[in-house]
Formats: C-alpha cells, structure tokens, sequence
C-alpha cells in the first residue's frame, strides 16, 4: 500500500535518523530537501493506523486503500502548506478526513463503521476507555456477558451511532486523540466534541442496558 505513493528523488542522507525523527522533522525534511526517504517513514509510521481509522471510517477495505493513497498524494503535493507550529498527525488526519468525504459524495457512499476492528483504547486528557465509560451498563449483578460478547455488541452500538457521534467517538477513543486535535478535524469548538462525546456514551450505556435487560 505504501509503496504506490509517488516519491521526491532526493538521496536519503545515511546520517539523519529517520526512524527516531519526529513528524514534523520528517516533513519539513521532506519539504526543504525533497527527501524521498523521510517521505517513506511518514508513510510507513502511518500506514497501519490511518488505514485502520479510513477502515472504520468508510467500512470497506478497497475504499480505505484508495483513500489512504489519495491522502498521502495530497500529503506529498500540498506539504508546503502544513503549518510547522502545528502538529502533523491532526494535520494529516484533517486530509484523510476530507478524502473520506470526498469519496462518499462521488460514490454515494453513507459512512459506516467496520465491526472487524478491536475496541477498548484509552484517550487522551482522562477520558477513560470506552469500557470504562459503559459501566453504567453493567451495573446489573446479571450482567454477565463475556469479553467477546461485549466487544461484539459495544461495536454494534457504535455503529448505529449517528455520523457526527460516531465520527468523534472514533478520533478520540480508537484515534487517541486530543479533544482540541479532533475538533480541528471535525472543525467545530472543543466544547462540541465534548457533547457530542457525552450524547454518544450516553446512547451506548443505553443501548447496551436495554439489551441487558432484553436478554434477561
């Protein structure tokens, strides 16, 4: 996947660290230099998660591959405009964010959630784990669903989120996210990635205590 991605030709410098280089450093490597190599380490540092968040994001393989290369082309044509006071992973994710949307409107795709992913990653600024915030729904002493079970029906519940729910669910908590960085790509206030966060667990801890309490 990362190899399609068209390169600079500038010869690698053997003296640079590329691998313990941060993002930014590579970047502005790659702008001021045109240094394929550092180019290549931004793309491999990435590929795994940003196709992952696409994954989930567009809920479909070959869409998140087509979307992952569109981003990183943009990436590689518009790196002149990243703003070096800024960091490049909410920068990066912000163009992703876009090719997603993008790809929906010429497809007439509506945005899903993949259920072939696992959950539970803890986010930034104290937020807890997504299990950790769903324990209103276990309150119940029968509550007695095993790991799997849980992680099957949290993943459903997700994905009947609404989209803007779903979305900021995904940055913060799958994404690791800062409130402020997932709000730069929502593009809206921290305060509303807050609520939208607070209505989503809300609609979680509810849909999984209903279905507790069908079960029973």
């Amino acid at each position: 996947m990362a190899g399609s991605v068209k390169k600079a030709d500038k010869t690698p410098d053997e003296a640079f660290n590329y691998l313990g280089a941060l993002d930014e450093e590579l970047l502005e490597r790659f702008n001021f230099q045109k240094d394929s190599r550092a180019l290549e380490v931004l793309i491999q540092r990435y590929e795994s998660p940003l196709f992952n968040y696409l994954f989930r994001y567009l809920g479909n393989r070959e869409a998140a591959e087509d979307v992952f290369q569109a981003s990183f082309l943009q990436v590689y044509s518009k790196s002149d405009q990243f703003d070096p006071s800024k960091k490049f992973k909410p920068w990066l994710y912000t163009v992703a964010t876009n090719q997603a949307i993008d790809y929906q409107r010429r497809n007439h795709r509506k945005t899903t959630i993949s259920l072939d992913v696992s959950y539970g990653s803890e986010a930034d600024e104290s937020t807890g784990s997504l299990q950790e915030i769903l324990e209103s729904a276990e309150k119940d002493p029968s509550f007695s669903m095993d790991t799997a079970e849980q992680a099957q029906r949290v993943r459903a519940a997700v994905d009947e989120l609404p989209d803007i729910l779903r979305e900021t669910v995904n940055l913060v908590y799958f994404e690791d996210l800062k409130y402020k960085d997932a709000a730069d790509i929502l593009g809206v206030p921290v305060g509303t990635v807050k609520s939208r966060l607070h209505a989503a667990m809300k609609k979680l801890a509810e849909k999984l205590a209903e279905q507790n309490q069908t079960d029973d």
